[in-house]
């Protein structure tokens, strides 16, 4: 009988699951689509049940009839989008729908309120990053102020990957990752729940139990096995934020390696030995007892992509449902007759915001410097490039916090576009290297809950057996000289544009 890993990951617009041996080897993957609900304009939500916990039983049993006659599950590894804020009554059921993450940035009046109350200084110094739309607390604050009832309802307060573990398991459990996003209620240094800043915001006791993505959090009970086909007693580990597991997935779990995650939004982790509190990127426990890191994000990077595919691409859609070729492919190959610089085009991706390092909810996308001479390929460039010089606005931020850089390891679906990761490269001058397989976070969820059950023994495996690197972005030389003229733009025109965005923000709501 062989042992197999399962490993399964909620994400913003889609869910995917994966079914390995315990050397990486792939038998079989799984995958469902969902949306993300925009009530209003700065609003961003999941229902937990009919996405969070339908694609998991969906992913789950299609996956569990995929087990080969003989073998089984020795584990069930879970990560999801974090950190999002779910209330849920004394049965576990949901009060409302889940707040997401970062781009959600509903609780900002709440942010400044914290801040005003207890000083940022003091809460960077305690939370280890300065409050924002990726904080959980002032979301619950945000509740306890907006929607008392259910505040007043709620016997835990959860994020998505808790759901999922709760649902299998019964068990409320939050990963050590996940929860110092749950600032400011937990000291980073300790990496515990602390009520020194919680007084206006909720009781400890209303918080899950603290684990380590490596541990086991619980056993699939008999109801949970009928709903997803996985056998009941089966270990689930504590879980992970779909960026760290997506981490794990191509070995960045050493100190001083970089992860950069192409997705709906792009995320980056650099993995640090000792918590340095920063006013510019978030200060997070890692997956393993003892690790940091320093994590950023952008509110908009795939999403951008695809806002521009289903707006001015209607064409290339319709073509592909014909069987023509990927619109996103095609809008690559156009872009790629664009020269370095867009013909001229600057794009401020801030679409739904921005997060680091200018942590500014606010923020709306602002296109320079049109004519009419402009292509779709050079706006679609222009985003792409837009995106590139965010991330190496936030590379340098981690630079400037001790991060040295020797190169990226880049994962998630936009890293199959090439055009893209060269763009990258050239912006930031930052290598990057390609992983054979790209699976994603239910890869690195698979490998977690190996360790969490004891079926691999240390990190050695991972490199060895699990991830291969198949190709090497290196930076042009000459592009970088043209995106080094390019980027004191780029900056410019966010600072130049700040106000009127500002104001224009405002009135859409």
């Amino acid at each position: 009988m062989r042992q197999l890993l399962l490993g399964i990951d909620i994400g913003t617009y889609s869910s995917k699951g994966v079914l390995c041996h315990l050397d990486g080897v792939i038998i079989a993957e799984s995958r469902a689509d969902h949306e993300m609900s925009i009530p209003k304009p700065g609003y961003a939500e999941h229902d937990a049940d009919a996405v969070w916990w339908s694609d998991f039983t969906k992913i789950s049993k299609d996956l569990s009839k995929k087990v080969p006659q003989g073998d089984q599950i020795a584990g069930v590894g879970v990560s999801a989008i974090g950190a999002c804020v779910l209330p849920v009554d004394e049965n576990g059921k949901p009060l409302r729908p889940g707040i997401l993450y970062g781009v959600d940035t509903r609780a900002i009046s709440q942010i400044k309120e914290l801040e005003n109350k207890y000083t940022r200084e003091a809460l960077v110094e305690f939370g280890g990053s300065r409050l924002t739309t990726q904080a959980t607390g002032p979301k619950i604050l945000w509740i306890k102020q907006n929607e008392p009832e259910i505040y007043r309802k709620t016997a835990k307060f959860i994020t998505s990957t808790s759901y999922l573990i709760f649902r299998l398991t019964g068990n409320y459990v939050i990963d050590a990752h996940t929860a110092t996003e749950f600032n400011p209620l937990l000291d980073i240094k300790t990496v515990s729940w602390d009520g020194r800043f919680a007084e206006d915001i909720t009781s400890l006791d209303k918080l899950p139990e603290i684990g380590w993505s490596d541990e086991v959090a619980g056993r699939v009970t008999a109801k949970a096995s009928a709903e997803t086909g996985i056998p009941v007693g089966t270990p689930v580990n504590f879980g992970a934020v779909d960026a760290l597991s997506e981490a794990v997935s191509v070995g960045v779990v050493d100190f001083g390696e970089l992860m950069i995650m192409y997705g709906s939004t792009a995320f980056f982790i650099f993995l640090i030995n000792k918590p340095v509190p920063t006013n510019e990127l978030w200060l997070e426990a890692g997956a393993f007892k003892g690790q940091y890191e320093y994590s950023a994000g952008l509110s908009t990077s795939g999403s951008a992509t695809t806002w521009f595919r289903d707006q001015f691409g209607k064409d290339l859609l319709q073509a592909e449902s014909a069987g023509g070729a990927n619109a996103y492919a095609t809008l690559a190959e156009e872009a790629s007759y664009s020269p370095v610089g867009a013909n001229g085009l600057i794009m401020l991706p801030y679409m739904s915001g921005e997060r680091t390092p200018i942590f500014d909810p606010k923020a709306r996308g602002v296109i320079a410097g049109l004519s009419l001479s402009h292509t779709r390929g050079d706006v679609y460039r222009a985003v792409l490039e837009g995106t590139a010089f965010s991330i190496r606005m936030n590379l340098e931020a981690m630079q400037k916090a001790g991060a040295q850089i020797k190169h990226g390891v880049a994962v998630g679906g936009g890293a199959s576009n090439r055009l893209w990761l060269q763009m990258v490269s050239d912006v930031s001058g930052i290598p990057q290297l390609l992983p054979e397989k790209t699976i994603g976070a239910s890869y690195g969820d698979a490998f977690l809950v190996g360790l969490a059950v004891g079926v691999i023994n240390n990190l050695d495996v991972l490199k060895k057996d699990w991830v291969s690197i198949k190709h090497e972005v290196h930076p042009n030389v000459e592009n970088k000289k043209i995106y080094d003229r390019l980027y004191p733009m780029f900056k410019d025109l966010y600072q130049r544009s700040k106000s009127v965005v500002h104001q224009l923000t405002d009135f859409q709501e």
